[in-house]
């Protein structure tokens, strides 16, 4: 296996983690409006992402560094032809970490709820968009000999983006759930798992459309198998849910995710961003890359640090483990 290979395999990775953790984070974001009855049951969903939202994003910059580093051609066709949603999706996060942090700075309700507000619309925007935007990359969008996309916005909001963004949205709601329900105590925690179970049939007959569209269209044997395995992964969490088997029921929805980023990238192998107009003008794993000497730098630095990244994490999630409800938030809280 050549090295621009490797790091494609890399990349793929490194957006399942970031699905897999920032899934269930958004999930909670938008759980905020569709679980919370009160503001002190929205302040125990945040409280369950407290410690480990700001955490999960770093996998978002670790796959954005390693595009643009391993895959020049693909960071900059993808960064100047999807500019504004990603713009959107920037300003987003960054007005989603601020209202994390300055919501409990002030007293005031109406403070506080502005916040939370935005709170909401800042998990849900995204939630939508990344799946907008990956189902635009597997399907194919108007990029020239040049490697330059010469669509519009317009282009991108074709009718298989928008199922894949509504794919996304309803796929992490339910993570996000599912992760409530795991992490809460008393009403809060059943009235999530039952919420689970609507989202999770929802979800089930959105992915099922959107994963047999995309293997029609570029599917292969391996690809066929990602899908079989999310389809029953994501039955098997809905089953698990049901039972209160709230632990096995939120591995399981990850394994959901896990499962249909692998699809993506299976249907996208060897392109990295194909091209509409002909098959000739798509960037692949070959003509996007950085030279064999920037990618041998790449993989011991990845070699020795991802590790590290990774135990730090797994330790933050340890140390909060431990399960929250109303009784735990204080009055002057509010």
């Amino acid at each position: 296996m050549e090295l621009h290979d490797v790091w494609f395999v890399l990349i793929a990775v490194l957006w399942t983690g970031y699905f897999f953790l920032e899934g269930f984070d958004f999930g909670i974001g938008v759980l905020t409006k569709l679980l919370a009855r009160n503001r002190t049951e929205k302040r125990v969903l945040i409280n369950t992402i407290g410690p480990v939202w700001d955490g999960n994003e770093v996998w978002l910059l670790s796959a954005g560094g390693a595009t643009f580093a391993a895959f020049p051609e693909w960071y900059a066709t993808l960064f100047s032809g999807f500019y504004l949603p990603l713009l959107l999706i920037l300003v987003c996060l960054i007005v989603r970490g601020v209202a994390f942090e300055y919501r409990a700075k002030r007293p005031e309700e109406h403070w506080q709820r502005n916040w939370e507000n935005a709170i909401f619309w800042t998990s849900l925007i995204p939630a939508f968009l990344w799946g907008v935007a990956f189902g635009n990359i597997v399907r194919g969008v108007k990029i020239d000999r040049d490697f330059e996309y010469v669509g519009n916005l317009w282009d991108l909001l074709n009718p298989y983006a928008i199922l894949g963004g509504l794919v996304t949205l309803t796929l992490f709601t339910f993570h996000g759930a599912v992760f409530a329900a795991l992490k809460t105590l008393g009403d809060i925690r059943e009235r999530a798992r039952k919420l689970a179970l609507r989202l999770g049939l929802l979800t089930a007959v959105l992915a099922l459309a959107f994963l047999l569209w995309t293997q029609a269209d570029n599917g292969d044997g391996k690809s066929l198998v990602a899908l079989v395995v999310a389809v029953v992964a994501l039955v098997a969490a809905i089953g698990a849910n049901q039972m209160g088997r709230e632990g096995w029921a939120f591995a399981l929805s990850g394994l959901t995710i896990v499962a249909a980023v692998a699809m993506l990238f299976l249907s996208l192998f060897p392109n990295v961003m194909p091209s509409s107009l002909n098959d000739e003008w798509s960037l692949t794993v070959t003509n996007a890359s950085s030279s064999p000497y920037t990618l041998k730098i790449m993989t011991w630095c990845a070699v020795i640090a991802t590790p590290v990244v990774m135990l730090y994490q797994g330790w933050t999630y340890w140390v909060f483990r431990k399960r929250i409800g109303t009784q735990h938030i204080a009055e002057a809280a509010h």
